[in-house]
C-alpha cells in the first residue's frame, strides 16, 4: 500500500468522522466546507482504487490529478520559467522575440553581446568587408518564368508559404493575405485549395494543388478542368504549385483533423465533415517524372502561360534527378521548384516522420542548386527554398547555397500573434491562429495583424539587404554557399559546400567520373519516381 494510499483510508474512516463531529459541534459555513470536501475527496478517491483505468489513480488516488493538471500546461511552465533565452526548439525566445519585434515595428537590437556561442560546432557566420555597399534596388525582386511562361511573375525574396485554410482560421488566413498586399509579397494557400478569404483582400496568390486536388476536383476526387480554369484565370492568382511532399512529413499525405473540419471547409474541398481530411502521401496526376512534367505542362496550358512549379521534399537525390532526366528527354521545365526543409512545421504530423525523414534545407537546396547546374538547366528553372526563417541571416544562408526566394511560415504565424504553444492540431490554439473555433479566431484583428506580417516581412527583408551590403555585395544574386562558414568540431571554419564540390555547367552529362552524383544519375530513370537506396555516403571529410 502506498503513502497516498493510508492517507485516503485515513481520510476516509478518521477524517470523514472528525469533519463531521466538528460540523455537529460547531455548526458554520467553514466547517461545512470541510465536511464537504472530506467526502468528495472519499467518493473520488474510492472511484480511482477500485474503478480508474489508471495505475496513478489507483496507487495515488485524488492526488494523480494534480500530475494531470501540471501536464497540461507543461509547455507553458518550461516556456515562461525554465527555458532560457536560446535552448527552446523548434524556435526560440530569442528567435521569437525579434519577430516580435519586428513585427511591432519595435527595437529589435541586443545590448551587451550575443548569447550563442560562436565557437559550438556547426555554428553558422559571415565574414564582413570593410568596403560595404547598398543593394541594387532592381536586384530585390526575382523574375519566375522561364521560356515557356506568358505571365511571368515579379516575386519578393521573402514570401509567406503554404498553410491552408482549414489549419489555419479564416481571420488568420485574411490577416495573411492582406500583409501580403500591404507588402507586396505573395500567399501560398496551403494544399486546402482557394477560399474566400485567400481573395478577399486581393494580396498575390501562389495556388498550391495537393493530392488532395483541393479546388480543382470533382466530387469523385478526380482533376477537373473546368474547375482549375475557374481558379487559375483569377487575376490574384500569380502561380501554380504543385505539392508532391512537404518536409514536415514526407511520404506522408496531408492531414486535418476532423476537429478543424468546418460545414464551410468540407464544402471548399469536397470532403466529408465527420472523419479526418487525409490527402493521399502520392500525386494521383504524377505517378512517374513524365506525368509530373506532363501535368506541369497541361497546367501551364490550362493556366494560360502562368508560372508552374512543383514543391518537395528531397530524399534520395536519384529520385530527384529522376525528375531533371524527365524534363531533357521532354524538354519540358518547370518555372519554380519550392525546397521544403525536413526541419519545416505543420499543423499535424507523425512522429517520427516529422523527426527523421528527409533531408534539411540548406542540403537540399545546394543539391537541387549544384544539379540543376551540372544537367546546364539551372537558367530555366528558380529555386524557393522553405525551412524555419526567422531571421535575415536564416534568409541569405538559403539564397547563398542556391534559392532564388525563400518562403516562412511559422514565424509568418509569430508575426500574427502566435506564441508557439503546440496545440494546432488539437482546435484549442489559445490565439485563435490554427483552430477553427470562431470563439477562439474571432480575437484576430485582421487589420491590426495584417500590419504585423507586413512589417515582420519588410523590415527582415531590410536586416537582409543590410546584412549582404555588409559583405560587400550590392546583388544577392552574388551570394555563394563558400561565403557561409560552419564551425567544426575542432574549432576552425570552413565554408558550407566545401566538402562536396560545386558541379560546373553541363558536367553531369558529361563527366562519369563525379562519385556519387554519377551513380544518382545513372540510377535516375524518367519512369518511375522509386530508386533503391544503396548508395554508400562515405563522410566526405575523411576524402578531404
Amino acid at each position: 500500500m502506498t503513502i497516498m494510499q493510508k492517507c485516503y483510508w485515513l481520510v476516509l474512516t478518521l477524517g470523514n468522522a472528525s469533519s463531521f463531529a466538528l460540523w455537529q459541534y460547531h455548526s458554520d459555513d467553514m466547517t461545512f466546507i470541510i465536511l464537504m470536501m472530506s467526502v468528495l475527496y472519499s467518493v473520488v478517491g474510492f472511484y480511482d482504487i477500485y474503478f480508474s483505468k489508471h495505475s496513478l489513480n489507483r496507487l495515488y488516488p485524488v492526488v494523480a490529478y494534480m500530475r494531470y493538471g501540471l501536464e497540461s500546461f507543461r509547455v507553458e511552465i518550461q516556456q515562461y520559467f525554465i527555458a532560457n533565452d536560446t535552448e527552446e526548439k523548434p524556435f526560440n525566445r530569442e528567435q521569437r522575440s525579434l519577430v516580435y519585434q519586428r513585427a511591432k515595428n519595435t527595437r529589435d537590437t541586443i545590448a551587451f553581446g550575443s548569447q550563442q556561442d560562436l565557437l559550438s560546432e556547426n555554428y553558422l557566420s559571415l565574414w564582413h568587408s570593410l568596403a560595404p555597399k547598398t543593394v541594387l534596388e532592381e536586384k530585390r525582386r526575382i523574375l519566375i518564368g522561364g521560356p515557356d511562361c506568358l505571365q511571368p511573375y515579379s516575386a519578393s525574396r521573402l514570401n509567406i508559404s503554404a498553410m491552408s485554410f482549414g489549419s489555419l482560421s479564416n481571420n488568420a488566413i485574411e490577416a495573411l493575405n492582406l500583409g501580403a498586399k500591404k507588402g507586396q509579397f505573395s500567399h501560398n494557400t496551403g494544399e486546402g485549395g482557394l477560399s474566400p478569404y485567400h481573395l478577399k483582400h486581393g494580396g498575390d496568390i501562389v495556388w498550391q494543388i495537393g493530392s488532395g486536388l483541393f479546388g480543382c476536383r470533382n466530387l469523385a476526387g478526380q482533376f477537373d478542368e473546368a474547375a482549375f480554369k475557374k481558379n487559375a484565370h483569377l487575376p490574384q492568382v500569380k502561380m501554380i504549385e504543385i505539392k508532391l511532399s512537404q518536409g514536415a512529413k514526407p511520404g506522408h499525405g496531408g492531414v486535418l483533423p476532423k476537429a478543424k473540419i468546418t460545414e464551410e471547409i468540407a464544402r471548399i474541398r469536397l470532403i466529408d465533415q465527420d472523419k479526418d481530411c487525409i490527402s493521399p502521401a502520392s500525386h494521383p496526376e504524377c505517378h512517374s517524372p513524365k506525368g509530373l512534367i506532363q501535368f506541369v505542362s497541361r497546367l501551364r496550358k490550362l493556366s494560360e502561360g502562368k508560372p508552374i512549379g512543383f514543391k518537395l521534399c528531397i530524399g534520395n537525390p536519384a529520385e530527384f534527378l529522376s525528375i531533371c532526366k524527365a524534363m531533357i528527354e521532354m524538354n519540358i521545365y518547370p518555372d519554380f521548384i519550392t525546397i521544403d526543409g525536413a526541419e519545416g512545421g505543420t499543423g499535424a504530423a507523425p512522429v517520427e516522420f516529422s523527426n527523421r525523414l528527409g533531408m534539411t534545407c540548406l542540403e537540399s537546396v545546394y543539391l537541387v542548386h549544384n544539379a540543376l547546374i551540372g544537367l546546364g538547366i539551372r537558367d530555366k528553372i528558380r529555386i524557393i527554398a522553405s525551412g524555419k526563417t526567422a531571421s535575415a541571416f536564416d534568409l541569405l544562408s538559403k539564397l547563398a547555397v542556391g534559392a532564388n526566394t525563400v518562403n516562412a511560415a511559422r514565424t509568418m504565424m509569430l508575426a500574427l500573434g502566435c506564441i508557439q504553444s503546440r496545440h494546432c492540431n488539437t482546435n484549442l490554439c489559445p490565439t485563435g491562429i490554427a483552430t477553427q473555433d470562431p470563439a477562439r479566431s474571432k480575437a484576430i484583428d485582421v487589420t491590426v495583424k495584417s500590419e504585423r506580417v507586413k512589417n515582420f516581412q519588410v523590415n527582415t527583408l531590410a536586416a537582409f539587404y543590410e546584412l549582404v551590403g555588409s559583405m560587400g555585395i550590392d546583388d544577392p544574386n552574388k551570394l555563394l554557399p563558400q561565403m557561409i562558414k560552419r564551425r567544426t568540431p575542432y574549432g576552425l571554419q570552413m565554408s558550407v559546400g566545401s566538402l562536396i564540390p560545386p558541379l560546373k555547367n553541363g558536367q553531369l552529362l558529361k563527366d562519369d567520373m563525379l562519385d556519387n552524383w554519377s551513380t544518382w544519375w545513372q540510377q535516375a530513370k524518367s519512369d518511375s519516381f522509386y530508386v533503391f537506396d544503396d548508395v554508400i555516403l562515405a563522410p566526405h571529410e575523411l576524402k578531404k
